[in-house]
């Protein structure tokens, strides 16, 4: 069965999460925000109380806040793979031309190492995660599905009574909207939707009173 937890960090308050295997212990860490020393404390810490085997770094998009801390764990765990869906290469390339303005002058970059796909299959331990293509934030966003528990690491597609804005460059309303419709309302009501930013919330909660989708 596959645990998700969750962490909060840098100044735009994005949630960073480990999606831990929990009959090997397998981890992937998914959208590393941890950018200041404590932050980035914070999360190795956990990973080391926990004795979690660090397997994997997956962007969901290529935002600054949630790429701030790839380099970190790449350095922290050398060797495993970074995924990225390769629409969003642009996106994370262009990070390190704004970082130092937007206060992250010590932002490192870091290049994916290999292509995230729609429809692609990532083992981690005994857990499955289905990769769905979900564009309209930005030009490569994906989400994470794991089927058998139930659980979506979303990004900044969909959120608690709110959708992922579109005024960013490669951002487009009726692409993101489609991609919800298509990608994550074709799940389970029960599915938790586990965002980029604020509180988790359900698939069916969202069909049901998300204002953007009426």
């Amino acid at each position: 069965m596959l645990r998700i937890v969750s962490f909060t960090f840098n100044g735009f308050a994005e949630n960073t999460y480990l999606l831990i295997d929990e009959a090997t212990r397998a981890t992937a860490i998914v959208d590393p925000g941890a950018y200041s020393r404590a932050e980035q404390d914070t999360l190795r810490n956990y990973v080391a109380a926990h004795q979690l085997d660090v397997k994997l770094l997956l962007n969901t998009h290529a935002h600054i806040d949630h790429v701030l801390g790839n380099a970190f764990v790449l350095n922290t765990y050398p060797g495993i793979p970074f995924l990225l869906h390769a629409l969003d290469l642009p996106t994370l390339r262009a990070v390190a031309t704004y970082a130092g303005p937007y206060g992250f002058a010590n932002y490192e970059p870091a290049e994916p190492t290999g292509e995230l796909v729609a429809g692609q299959v990532i083992k981690l331990g005994e857990s499955e995660l289905s990769v769905r293509f979900a564009p309209g934030h930005a030009p490569g966003h994906v989400v994470f599905y794991d089927e058998a528990s139930g659980q979506l690491v979303g990004g900044d597609v969909l959120f608690k009574s709110s959708i992922g804005r579109t005024d960013l460059p490669g951002g487009d309303h009726n692409t993101l909207l489609k991609s919800i419709k298509e990608e994550l309302l074709t799940l389970p009501d029960a599915t938790v939707v586990y965002p980029g930013h604020g509180p988790t919330t359900t698939i069916g909660a969202e069909r049901r009173s998300n204002p953007f989708l009426g």
